[in-house]
């Protein structure tokens, strides 16, 4: 009786297995490699100025496509220093108020959200922290998906572990985009007011925390009643937030 040669079947699953776990290592390898030079950058730049983001980025891109129809961005790095307390205070208020408390995500935000779109039978309004939006404009793209909520949340606290408090505000208000190409406390301050950030009023800091939502077409110079509107509600919760004396929560 002829002998069957069952090793030789059995050799040839492991000769098709061998390439699919050095795959499977290799991918493991290069996700390691690239977690520890993310947190590596995000340590550097815990002290570094940062150069861009990925909005402003995507900004100078349309002006080199289209000069005509598009600026560059007018960006510029200033220390939290050289930026008046006034606007820092003001885009606390007018963005997340809990900013000091939570660890990039406002749980007790979406919550009143939700039920806000449930009694009004709207779509949820947006309920993202400080944290999140500079996780969102400094790596990441415009738009809504579910892959791209998960980077802004992984990302978010993944600022949190890594940086202050005082600097992922720093960076807020440096990259935060405050007018049509208007990037940063610098060049909103000196473009709309003329003046450098470390001189707004309070006034002027609500009135260009309005215009976050809606930057590029919020005019600073001529605002709509709505935005005035928003100016005054900031004010508002600027003094029942306590002013200046909440930012020492942050350190």
């Amino acid at each position: 009786m002829p002998v069957k040669h069952y090793q030789n079947f059995n050799s040839g699953i492991k000769v098709k297995r061998r390439p699919i776990r050095a795959l499977l290592k290799l991918m493991l390898k290069l996700l390691v490699f690239g977690l520890i030079v993310f947190f590596l950058v995000l340590l550097l730049f815990r002290w570094v100025p940062i150069p861009t983001s990925a909005f402003i980025y995507q900004q100078n891109a349309l002006a080199r496509q289209s000069p005509k129809v598009y600026e560059p961005a007018h960006y510029q790095w200033v220390s939290l220093e050289q930026i008046s307390p006034n606007l820092a205070i003001a885009v606390i208020a007018a963005e997340d108020q809990r900013f000091a408390e939570h660890w990039g995500l406002d749980t007790i935000e979406i919550q009143q959200a939700l039920a806000d779109s449930r009694k009004d039978g709207k779509t949820p309004r947006g309920a993202s922290t400080i944290t999140q939006q500079v996780a969102k404009n400094l790596f990441l793209w415009n738009g809504r998906s579910y892959s791209r909520k998960f980077l802004e949340l992984a990302l978010s606290f993944a600022l949190e572990v890594v940086w202050s408090k005082e600097r992922i505000l720093e960076v807020y208000l440096n990259i935060a985009q405050f007018g049509d190409a208007i990037f940063g406390a610098k060049a909103a301050s000196e473009r709309l007011f003329d003046k450098p950030p470390s001189e707004l009023s309070l006034e002027e800091a609500a009135l260009l925390a309005a215009v976050l939502p809606k930057p590029a077409i919020s005019d600073v110079n001529d605002p709509s009643p709505h935005t005035i509107k928003k100016q005054q509600w900031i004010l508002k919760q600027v003094k029942q937030l306590d002013g200046w004396h909440y930012l020492k929560k942050l350190k």
